[in-house]
């Protein structure tokens, strides 16, 4: 996704953390009506953090993405739905061998209504027994996103070959297409 090409007007724009954001990237970017997922850190304390700071957990921040997109073609509810059938949102402060506050889950909504979008789904899912756990995704109101390093922008598209893009990223990114077959872009 060329996002220097990106038409954002009309958009909204969402973060999500979901451990690992070379694997929420490339999810987000396959939905219809998402114009840009730029991946970055967001919900700590220090200022203009790098990829090396976040990975000591001392930041606070959490690898999440931003994504820009077209809510006349896909809603922040089907966004929510994407987010939290893309990783465990029971595992507290993990994801797989990424391990650390870093890779929590979290949302970090922008607004009253995505606030209440987050919290209704969270609820619900819970309820629903949909998972054998407790749901520990954090919700908090967005703070200042801090754009990562250029290298991880667009990491899936552009090391498919990579170890852990071949044996991680793939196979998630395949189960997920499969499972929202009818929300993908047409060209993926």
């Amino acid at each position: 996704m060329d996002e220097n090409k990106v038409d954002t007007a009309g958009t909204q724009v969402a973060t999500f953390a979901t451990g690992c954001f070379w694997c929420t990237e490339a999810v987000m970017e396959s939905l219809d009506g998402v114009k840009k997922v730029v991946s970055g850190y967001s919900g700590g304390t220090v200022a203009n953090p790098s990829y090396k700071d976040v990975c000591t957990g001392t930041t606070g921040h959490a690898e999440c993405v931003e994504v820009t997109y077209d809510p006349k073609v896909i809603s922040y509810a089907d966004l929510l739905e994407a987010f939290f059938r893309s990783h465990d949102p029971t595992s507290l402060n993990r994801q797989g061998n990424d391990v650390g506050t870093q890779y929590r889950s979290a949302i970090f909504y922008r607004n009253d209504e995505q606030k209440a979008l987050a919290e209704q789904a969270k609820a619900e899912l819970d309820k629903s027994g949909a998972y054998e756990k407790p749901i520990v995704t954090e919700i908090s109101k967005a703070q200042k996103f801090y754009v990562a390093e250029d290298y991880h922008q667009n990491y899936f598209a552009n090391n498919p070959d990579q170890g852990y893009c071949a044996f991680v990223i793939a196979p998630k990114l395949d189960k997920f297409k499969k499972v929202f077959k009818d929300k993908l872009r047409k060209h993926i």
